[in-house]
């Protein structure tokens, strides 16, 4: 069995304490997601010169946009988005997009366990129709009906950072048993 990259490594530590945070305070701390993609950034440049800084450099800027448009239609928290940058930043451009559908697939089954562990599948799936409608219409979903809002104190949400580290955590796992 070969020991993990200090790549590897760093990945894990980063979503690992992200994870523990927002479950702990729903919150994912600045430090942490800016010292990851300083962190990310240094890594790349150390492992692969300046290519290597321009991967890292492209793997933050792809998981910033994706989850900045998350978070101009209110789905996802800001801490989330500098999280995913991070990753980015960390693994690449191309890993990061194993993690994102890695995340994607972990976030809805714990979205799914939440919703029924909450009693609240009726009026989830009636929801996820009325934003599917909504976005369809170029339309924001949380402008209409405030509860959509991840930041209204009556929304059903989840600590997405949790989700971030298991899409990860897979990624890492899978990539290293290859």
């Amino acid at each position: 069995m070969t020991l993990i990259s200090p790549t590897e490594f760093a990945a894990a530590a980063l979503v690992v304490t992200a994870a523990v945070s927002d479950f702990r305070r729903r919150r994912i701390p600045n430090w942490l997601t800016l010292g990851g993609i300083v962190g990310g950034l240094l890594l790349g440049a150390r492992t692969g010169g300046w290519a290597g800084m321009e991967r890292s450099l492209g793997g933050m800027l792809l998981g910033f946009a994706a989850y900045f448009a998350l978070y101009c239609l209110h789905a996802m928290g800001a801490g989330d988005v500098k999280l995913m940058a991070a990753v980015g930043a960390v693994l690449g451009p191309a890993n990061w997009v194993a993690v994102l559908l890695a995340t994607a697939i972990a976030g809805g089954v714990l979205a799914a366990a939440l919703m029924i562990a909450k009693g609240r599948v009726r009026e989830t799936l009636w929801n996820t129709g009325y934003i599917l409608s909504e976005l369809a219409h170029f339309r924001p979903p949380y402008k209409r009906r405030s509860h959509l809002d991840v930041r209204h104190p009556g929304s059903l949400n989840m600590p997405h950072g949790i989700a971030i580290a298991a899409g990860t955590i897979f990624c890492l796992f899978w990539a290293h048993t290859r």
